[in-house]
């Protein structure tokens, strides 16, 4: 394992942006296979909702869940910063909200949410982890503060977000995102 304070070289550094730029543009394309090549393992960590899809049966089913909720979803760059095993993308999460979310229905709104991803790499500079990090509370003021509170109907989908949403709120967190270990600074 590298030293904390040594970056990689730049090839290394160059060929892991690639492969994550890569991953970025075959999501909004909706081109699953290619996004999954990416990884020798697909392994994604949603810490907001403490959830872990691992594997390329739960990836793909993570992949269809979020795409049947928001379809358009894209996503806008602002910043890439690398680490000694990692790419650390800041960017703009958007789609509009026209399938369930979970349990919570359509809304038809849309957002934009501001997420930051680690692409983690193993020894081999293999993608091993996409750890992404995010304000669920964000993105649901989003889909419902699109919605007209003068509106019956839109009180309905309100109420009936409200309720979806907390409904996922009491779900147990996902113990291997519990078992950490503080890291090594004896260096």
């Amino acid at each position: 394992m590298p030293k904390r304070f040594t970056l990689p070289p730049e090839d290394v550094l160059r060929a892991r942006e690639k492969l994550v730029l890569d991953h970025f543009r075959d999501e909004v394309s909706q081109d699953w296979d290619a996004t999954l090549s990416t990884f020798p393992h697909p392994h994604y960590e949603l810490i907001a909702q403490m959830l872990v899809h691992d594997g390329d049966s739960e990836v793909r089913d993570y992949y269809h869940d979020t795409r049947v909720a928001f379809p358009d979803q894209d996503h806008e760059l602002i910043a890439f910063r690398h680490s000694h095993d990692a790419v650390i993308v800041e960017f703009w999460l958007l789609g509009t909200h026209l399938g369930p979310l979970g349990k919570i229905p359509p809304t038809g709104s849309r957002h934009r949410t501001r997420m930051t991803a680690y692409f983690v790499f193993d020894e081999q500079e293999r993608l091993v982890t996409e750890r992404i990090y995010f304000d669920q509370l964000t993105i649901l003021k989003q889909l419902v503060g699109g919605l007209d509170k003068r509106d019956p109907r839109d009180l309905l989908k309100l109420g009936r977000a409200v309720a979806g949403a907390l409904a996922m709120a009491g779900a147990e967190p996902d113990p291997r995102l519990l078992a950490t270990t503080p890291p090594d600074l004896g260096d």
